[in-house]
């Protein structure tokens, strides 16, 4: 069985070829720069790496080179694209039509569609990598799996917004959430390494370039950090995170915005990358800090300090936690964040260990003391897997 997973972004497409009966993973790669000059492929097999620069003005030529990498060449892991078996897509924003990974047919591009305004940096080139494969590709089965999906299992207590309650039965205006399939993944791991706890209560925090945070009660998503869009929540690297509405209104009153320019300044140049004004990406603000940079320091401060008080919050919100889990780049290599955020966390159960932490590994793994009454995990995530396990059972 071979499943192939495709991402595909604004101006650029990441996929892979899994086994989802064995995850065995045969090729994974990006298309960087779409429709953009310098657009090159970045292609790895298990014993083969090759990079082709190459432009491809569209998502058709991207994908129409991944699919000749993968059947020609010396990086070659399949003779035809006859042996791939489906397409599972990566799907921003399902909104409320979609509670699970479904078939792509008619409907469901229409449904699509009609979401755009919702996630109009992601849905669009989502849906577009959907239809050049169909036409690449004919008769073979889609399956969309939707970052939204998990969290449809909400309450109106946690998803609502306290605005009139017409602004959500005529315009949708709600917390949707998003990172779903790896919040999924990885609190169904920490389930196994609570061993099967039949009630459980996990508090999954997704960190990277974009991050949630996730309360899951027996399996299902209660409350994520994430709202409407992917602007609420944590500070990301990017991103702001939670913000005073009313403050939108003072910047572009001090700086001239229009509204459009706020939500960009909010989105692109804010969080890490604006409060350290060093990078948004954590490896260098942890350098700039090292040497002293007082910004870098408090960027870090104030990523770890946010995420603490969620999980506190989650923690009420779910009457208890048995695990606290970490995942995703910033989750699963940054030892000082996971340190700084679980530091005073005694009060719920935590003891940490320092050694444990510390030490680098790509396995999933306890970082609490082996007394902690709550765990504390770092699971790799998986959300490619998921993608590749869904469009299986749906094709099957």
């Amino acid at each position: 069985m071979k499943i192939f997973v495709l991402n595909a972004g604004s101006s650029s497409l990441k996929y892979q070829l899994i086994d989802p009966l064995t995850k065995d993973i045969l090729a994974v790669g990006i298309c960087e720069r779409i429709g953009i000059d310098g657009s090159f492929l970045s292609h790895k097999t298990r014993d083969k790496q090759i990079k082709i620069e190459q432009a491809f003005p569209t998502h058709k030529d991207a994908i129409d080179l991944v699919l000749k990498s993968l059947t020609s060449g010396e990086a070659k892991v399949i003779d035809s694209v006859n042996e791939i078996d489906a397409i599972g897509h990566r799907v921003v924003h399902g909104g409320e039509y979609f509670d699970k990974s479904v078939l792509v047919n008619d409907k469901v591009i229409e449904q699509i569609e009609e979401l755009l305004p919702l996630a109009p940096l992601h849905n669009p080139a989502n849906l577009m990598g959907i239809k050049v494969v169909q036409e690449l590709m004919p008769g073979k089965p889609n399956v969309a799996v939707f970052d939204t999906a998990f969290h449809q299992t909400m309450p109106p207590k946690t998803f609502l917004y306290a605005t009139p309650y017409e602004d959500y039965e005529d315009f949708k205006l709600r917390k949707y959430g998003f990172h779903g399939t790896s919040h999924y993944y990885v609190s169904n791991e920490a389930i196994k390494m609570l061993g099967n706890k039949k009630e459980s209560k996990v508090i999954v925090c997704h960190l990277g370039n974009g991050s949630s945070i996730c309360a899951v009660k027996n399996g299902k998503s209660i409350d994520t950090s994430m709202g409407l869009t992917p602007l609420e929540g944590l500070v990301m690297g990017t991103r702001s995170g939670d913000i005073d509405p009313a403050a939108i209104e003072y910047l572009m009153q001090k700086k001239g915005f229009d509204i459009g320019e706020a939500i960009n300044y909010l989105n692109k140049k804010s969080g890490l990358l604006g409060v350290s004004g060093v990078s948004s990406d954590l490896r260098e603000i942890l350098e700039a800090s090292d040497a002293g940079n007082k910004r870098a320091k408090d960027a870090i401060d104030l990523v770890s300090t946010r995420l603490k008080k969620y999980i506190c919050a989650y923690a009420g919100v779910l009457g208890g936690v048995d695990a606290i889990c970490f995942t995703a780049g910033i989750g699963e290599n940054a030892n000082i964040i996971r340190e700084k955020t679980c530091e005073e966390l005694e009060f719920l159960g935590v003891e940490f260990c320092k050694n444990k932490n510390d030490k680098r590994s790509s396995e999933a793994r306890e970082i609490s003391s082996s007394k902690s009454k709550t765990k504390v995990f770092v699971i790799p995530t998986n959300e490619e897997f998921v993608i590749a396990h869904d469009t299986y059972n749906l094709i099957k």
